[in-house]
């Protein structure tokens, strides 16, 4: 198994003092959490993309370029890249050249995105924002693979014999579709035989493994070998102690803010007490043995070999957070590499190529 450290850059609070975090802080306190994630031997860093209220990152290409300059080997992750919202060839241009940045080091998760402010800040309607995300993969894995393109697309002007520039570091390019709960992601990760990565994170395990299930199907109909889907999973929440009662009661405050998010919402949470979102959401909240024991359950279920945690404290003291990430690596991580392996990108097989649209 392999992980990854995510963030989605939200505009926050010291956990101690309640005191607004200046903008130019939280963007240190990224680069802080991704320096420590390669310390500590994360596989990846992820940097979520939104464009609305409460987060800063709307512009993942940006900070994981300066993260790039700081770094020599975790991999460099979007969570997710909003392609229905991006011009598919500018989107091309940002990560092609941080692909150069990197060495190489990039790895994209795409999805439509969620929140009906951003739809509206890029003119983007509930109706027409599955096709865009699907018509916006399809061109930006086309300039991606091809020096030239010509296409016609839908919702961006027609390109002739285009050649867009730099060409990338990785003639081929990991890409994952994240999903939540949409049949369309799902699909269109089957179609293309890439990877699916399922959030994982609002609802307890159903859903998500109905979903997981509908992909598999979906992939073998493509005509694509079984053995080779990869599956990612994410977690509501995650902290570890040497005792489970250690740990709980650390991680009370996170909760409480997951709590006080809801009430600001006027919305009611899907786990009212800490104890149920301990036991049925797929926070990793325990002891270390706990926390294995309960990928294990999951991984029945999703067969899913990448496991994201959260990047940054949310809730908890840097110090608990560091503590934390360090038992992890130390008594988790170890275990889970061991008996739950994960197939090497590098060394799968050829996949068929997909289906093109009659447009592209």
């Amino acid at each position: 198994m392999k992980f990854l450290a995510i963030t989605l850059i939200t505009d926050s609070s010291d956990a101690l003092t309640g005191v607004p975090t200046p903008t130019r802080e939280r963007f240190r306190q990224v680069v802080s959490s991704a320096l420590l994630a390669e310390e500590l031997g994360f596989d990846g860093f992820g940097v979520g993309e939104r464009h609305e209220r409460p987060f800063l990152s709307s512009s993942p290409p940006v900070v994981l370029a300066h993260v790039a300059a700081l770094t020599h080997r975790i991999r460099l992750y979007t969570a997710v890249t909003t392609l229905s919202l991006l011009d598919p060839v500018r989107a091309y241009e940002d990560y092609a050249t941080l692909d150069h940045l990197s060495d190489g080091r990039l790895e994209l998760m795409i999805g439509k995105g969620n929140g009906s402010a951003q739809r509206e800040l890029f003119d983007v309607t509930p109706e027409d924002q599955w096709e865009r995300n699907a018509e916006g993969y399809e061109l930006f894995r086309k300039i991606w693979r091809e020096d030239k393109v010509t296409a016609r697309p839908r919702f961006r002007p027609a390109l002739t014999a285009a050649e867009v520039l730099p060409r990338p570091y990785q003639r081929t390019l990991r890409v994952w579709h994240g999903s939540a709960t949409s049949r369309e992601s799902v699909d269109l990760a089957a179609r293309y035989g890439d990877p699916l990565f399922s959030a994982n994170v609002t609802h307890p395990i159903g859903p998500y493994a109905e979903l997981i299930r509908h992909y598999r199907e979906r992939w073998e109909a493509y005509g694509h070998d079984p053995a080779h889907a990869v599956v990612g999973a994410g977690t509501a929440g995650f902290h570890t102690a040497p005792s489970s009662q250690r740990a709980v009661a650390a991680y009370r405050p996170a909760f409480e803010r997951y709590l006080a998010a809801h009430r600001l919402q006027g919305a009611a949470p899907v786990f009212a007490t800490l104890e149920d979102f301990v036991e049925r959401s797929s926070a990793l909240i325990g002891s270390p043995q706990q926390v294995i024991e309960k990928v294990h359950r999951y991984h029945e279920e999703f067969g899913h070999t990448v496991l994201h945690l959260q990047a940054e404290p949310g809730g908890l003291t840097d110090a608990e957070h560091r503590a934390s990430l360090e038992l992890f690596q130390a008594q988790i991580a170890p275990e889970l590499r061991r008996s739950i392996p994960d197939p090497s990108f590098a060394d799968a097989p050829a996949l068929p190529r997909a289906p093109r649209s009659p447009d592209l």
